[in-house]
């Protein structure tokens, strides 16, 4: 059986920079990711979430 993780950018939810990658399972979680996560350009911890 083929693994269906895929790669998905995260972007940042206040400035909609784009500064991380990961990777996450389509069939055990179909929802989009968000998490918080430092973002560079604000300098502080943001809410990431997965790019359209």
């Amino acid at each position: 059986m083929a693994d269906k993780r895929i790669n998905l950018t995260l972007r940042c939810s206040v400035c909609k920079n784009e500064n991380y990658i990961a990777t996450k399972n389509k069939r055990t979680h179909p929802d989009r990711l968000a998490v918080q996560k430092y973002c560079p350009c604000c300098k502080k911890k943001t809410l990431h979430e997965e790019k359209k």
